[in-house]
C-alpha cells in the first residue's frame, strides 16, 4: 500500500505547463515533496513558486526527456532533495500534426524520442531508485489515442500505442518478480490545455482536440488517485473509455465512422492560421498555463468523477456496456 500522500516524493516530467502543471499543483496542495521536471525553466520556477506560496515543497530539476543522461541526472536529484520516491510521473510530451508525407524525419524521430523514449527513460531512472528502496509507484500517461488512432497524428498515436505496450510489458516484469512497484497506465480523452498551442502544425492553421474536450482537472484528479490508490489502467474522460471500447468492439467500424462527413480532421483544425510556434525542438520560454483556449468547448466528466475512479464498480458495468452497444451495433 502506497504511503499517505503527504508522505510521499513525486517526480512529475512535463511539470511546467499543462497537465503536469495541474498535477503538480495538486500533489503540493496534498503535502507531497514534489520534483518538477520539464525543459522550460521559466515555466518550472513559476510552478514551484506557487506551490511553496501555498505552504508545499518543491524543487526543479530542468530536463529534457529525450537524453538518458538527463533522466538519470533527474532521478538522483530526486534521491538527494527527498530521500526516496514514491511516484514518477511520465507526463512530458510533444505533438505533430500533419499527414505523413509532410513530416520530416528530424520531427518524427524527435516526437518518439519524447513521448516513448521519455517514458520508457523515466521508467528506467525510477526502478532504478524503487528497486533498491523496495517500492514505488511509476504512472505513465498515455491517451486514448494509445488504443484507437486517429488522422493527422499518425507520429503521436505511434508514440503513445508503444506508451501502452512499454506499459503492459513492464507490469508483468514487475508482478513476474512480485516486486512491490505498481504500474499505472493513465488514459486521457481531449484535454484543454496548451500542449494545442505548443504542436508543431504542418498544416496551414492550427490544431485543436477533437471534441469532447475535458479540463486538465479530470487527468490530474485521475492521477493523483493513481499515486494512492494505483490501478491497472484509469480512463481520464468517459470519450477515453467509449473510444476504447468501440475499438475493441469493432476497429473496421470505429474507422468508418471517423470517415463520416470527414469529421476526424475537420474537427482538429481551427481557423486561425498556424503562426509557426512550437516546443518540438526547444522549449517556448513562458511562465507556464494549465488551461489552454478551448475553455468554450470544454466540459466536465461525470465518467470521471462518478465512475472512473472507481474501476471495481466500472468492471461490473462494462458487461453491460459492451451489450448495448452490441444491441446499437445490432439494429443498425
Amino acid at each position: 500500500m502506497p504511503r499517505p500522500l503527504n508522505e510521499q516524493v513525486i517526480v512529475i516530467t512535463g511539470a511546467s505547463s499543462g497537465i503536469g502543471r495541474e498535477t503538480a499543483l495538486q500533489f503540493g496542495r496534498k503535502g507531497s515533496v514534489v520534483i518538477l521536471a520539464a525543459r522550460n525553466v521559466t515555466g518550472l520556477e513559476a510552478v514551484a513558486g506557487e506551490i511553496q506560496k501555498e505552504g508545499g515543497t518543491a524543487y526543479i530539476v530542468p530536463t529534457d526527456v529525450s537524453s538518458w543522461e538527463q533522466v538519470e541526472q533527474l532521478a538522483q536529484q530526486a534521491v538527494t532533495y527527498g530521500e526516496y520516491i514514491d511516484t514518477w510521473v511520465n507526463c512530458a510530451a510533444v505533438a505533430l500534426y500533419g499527414k505523413v508525407p509532410a513530416l520530416e524525419i528530424d520531427e518524427i524521430d524527435q516526437v518518439v524520442r519524447v513521448n516513448l523514449l521519455g517514458t520508457i527513460y523515466g521508467a528506467k531512472a525510477a526502478l532504478g531508485v524503487m528497486k533498491r528502496q523496495g517500492y514505488g509507484t511509476i504512472i505513465n500517461v498515455g491517451s486514448t489515442l494509445s488504443h484507437r488512432s486517429v488522422p493527422l497524428q499518425s507520429i503521436y498515436c505511434a508514440s503513445k500505442h508503444g506508451v501502452k505496450g512499454f506499459t503492459d510489458s513492464l507490469r508483468l516484469e514487475l508482478k513476474h518478480e512480485k516486486d512491490d512497484i505498481n504500474v499505472v497506465l493513465i488514459l486521457p480523452a481531449s484535454i484543454n490545455t496548451p500542449f494545442f498551442d505548443h504542436a508543431r502544425s504542418k498544416m496551414d492553421v492550427k490544431p485543436m482536440p477533437i471534441p469532447p474536450v475535458y479540463p486538465p482537472s479530470v487527468v490530474s484528479d485521475t492521477i493523483v488517485h493513481a499515486a494512492y490508490h494505483p490501478h491497472r489502467d484509469l480512463y481520464a474522460g468517459g470519450a477515453s473509455r467509449i473510444f476504447s471500447l468501440m475499438e475493441r468492439i469493432s476497429p473496421a467500424l470505429a474507422d468508418q465512422l471517423m470517415l463520416v462527413g470527414g469529421w476526424a480532421i475537420k474537427f482538429q483544425r481551427t481557423d486561425h492560421p498556424n503562426d509557426g510556434r512550437d516546443n518540438l525542438f526547444a522549449p517556448m520560454e513562458e511562465y507556464g498555463r494549465v488551461e489552454g483556449e478551448f475553455g468554450h468547448i470544454t466540459k466536465p466528466s461525470l465518467y470521471t468523477r462518478y465512475l472512473g475512479l472507481m474501476p471495481t464498480w466500472q468492471r461490473l458495468l462494462v458487461p453491460f456496456m459492451l451489450l448495448g452497444a452490441w444491441r446499437l451495433l445490432r439494429q443498425r
